[in-house]
């Protein structure tokens, strides 16, 4: 299988994660709305809320470093360019959710 079998693969079967993770997070936020900033940090340190929201960054951030990355593919022409945007590309996809789920787990009432 060819890398870009792989990539339009791996694509697919975040967007189709996606889904239900997106479906619990708009449930879920439309429930912590109105609260106050103490139901909605506790809302946060509950153990399933911190597993969902990580997986949904994970797999958003995935899934928007491939999206980025087959623009990239498409209108940057130079080599050089393209190898240094994917790069900073990916090292923000690593980074932005890393460091997202260690503020959550972090997070205490």
């Amino acid at each position: 299988m060819n890398n870009v079998t792989k990539k339009w693969l791996f694509l697919k079967a975040s967007s189709v994660v996606l889904i239900p993770l997106m479906i619990w997070f708009i449930l879920s936020l439309i429930s912590v709305f109105d609260k106050d900033y103490i139901d909605v940090v506790r809302f946060f340190s509950t153990q399933p809320s911190k597993f969902l929201v990580s997986l949904l960054l994970v797999f958003a951030y995935f899934f928007s470093a491939l999206s980025i990355n087959e623009v990239f593919e498409d209108y940057i022409q130079d080599k050089k360019i393209k190898n240094v945007a994917n790069k900073a590309l990916y090292i923000f996809a690593i980074i932005m959710p890393l460091t997202t789920i260690i503020i959550i787990f972090n997070l205490t009432t």
